[in-house]
């Protein structure tokens, strides 16, 4: 099971991650909506440790903005890219700190739920 702190909307939320036969389900305490962690688009079925966390597409849009470059730090809850779906922008946040190994998206670009928008080495 891991553990993050993710901030929506100005929001701090406690939640805990485990897999489950390849795939995640979430708890939280502080969380009643059992699909809110969809909407910060964290993915880790593929991943190590070494190779990075996946933030993948919550859902089918656009992306409006990449908000941050390869190699530059971030810290979790820190919003990484916006996503135009329809016609409502979400804020795509990274699940946890660390270093932006690759941005796989760029600006104006469509993507498909599910889609990894970019790879988040966590330090």
């Amino acid at each position: 099971m891991k553990n993050y702190e993710i901030t929506v909307n100005g929001k701090s939320y406690q939640v805990s991650v485990k897999e489950i036969e390849g795939e995640f389900s979430q708890e939280s305490s502080q969380m009643n909506k059992t699909n809110d962690i969809g909407s910060v688009g964290a993915n880790q079925s593929n991943t190590t440790p070494q190779e990075g966390v996946t933030i993948a597409a919550p859902m089918q849009g656009r992306i409006l903005s990449v908000k941050v470059k390869e190699n530059q730090s971030v810290k979790a809850g820190e919003t990484v890219c916006l996503l135009e779906a329809m016609k409502m922008e979400n804020e795509i946040v990274a699940p946890v700190s660390g270093i932006v190994l690759k941005i796989k998206v760029q600006n104006s670009q469509e993507v498909e739920a599910g889609e990894p928008l970019m790879i988040i080495v966590p330090s």
